[in-house]
């Protein structure tokens, strides 16, 4: 029988590599780390964005899930077919040589796999779709930004309407066709990539989340922040269990079928 430790996921959380204090460091923001021990019970491991460096392989041998974290920075245009320009900075070349690779890697492994804004963007990339670097100025598109505040709870404050895809798997894991969400970036999805399948947008028909059609595990993107109010805001809950439950899941099979080889 497996027992509890076991079932305790070991999750992958991307890092932001920013220069301070003369020093390069590898980080994720708080939010990220303790949603997921408070929203699934998990342990975050922070992977540094070592591009080539680290042995993506490897280390998705070693976690259970992978969650890919929203950012500040902006993926680099050139990755999408487009110029760099100086107004959707700043970017992160460290983090796009690292995620990129790292999201095909856990589709392709069949490792469960949640993206959140930054990593809802690179979702799309990684898998040939585009990006508009500044949605709110294409007409008829709101205005996706934060509000101007030093009040963190002000600015991911939950206002946003949500409309779920019938039938699809984020309806069936919130239980709910239309909810608020706290969505706030400046880029947004373009072009789809051909392997995503839409699960909620916006009410100006902005991409707010997908899924991996035909993925072997749990693969889902959402452009919002569910690990903001990950213990309060029952939808953003439920997507973090959602995503623990299939890393337990996936833990008990490779767990059986280890049992079955000896």
């Amino acid at each position: 029988m497996t027992n509890a430790p076991q079932l305790t996921p070991l999750v992958a959380v991307t890092a932001d590599v920013k220069d301070v204090d003369n020093y390069r460091w590898h980080a994720a923001a708080e939010t990220y780390v303790k949603a997921v021990t408070i929203g699934l019970a998990g342990i975050p491991v922070i992977v540094p964005s070592l591009g080539d460096a680290l042995d993506i392989d490897r280390l998705l041998e070693r976690v259970d899930g992978v969650l890919v974290t929203g950012s500040r920075s902006n993926v680099h245009p050139p990755l999408y077919g487009a110029e760099a320009d100086a107004a959707s900075e700043p970017y992160d070349h460290a983090r796009d040589a690292t995620t990129l690779p790292l999201i095909r890697a856990a589709i392709r492994h069949g490792v469960p796999l949640l993206a959140i804004c930054r990593g809802f963007q690179e979702l799309n990339v990684a898998l040939g779709g585009t990006l508009i670097s500044e949605v709110q100025d294409l007409p008829g598109r709101s205005d996706h930004r934060a509000p101007v505040s030093n009040d963190q709870a002000e600015r991911f404050a939950i206002r946003q309407d949500v409309v779920i895809t019938t039938g699809g798997c984020l309806g069936r894991i919130v239980d709910a066709e239309a909810f608020k969400v706290n969505s706030l970036h400046r880029q947004a999805v373009g072009t789809l990539a051909e392997g995503l399948t839409v699960e909620a947008v916006a009410p100006d028909g902005t991409i707010e989340a997908v899924s991996v059609t035909g993925a072997a595990g749990f693969a889902v993107g959402v452009q919002w922040h569910p690990e903001y109010w990950v213990a309060t805001d029952a939808p953003s809950g439920r997507l973090f269990r959602a995503f623990g439950d299939a890393m337990r899941a996936r833990i008990a099979a490779r767990g059986s079928y280890q049992a079955a080889a000896e």
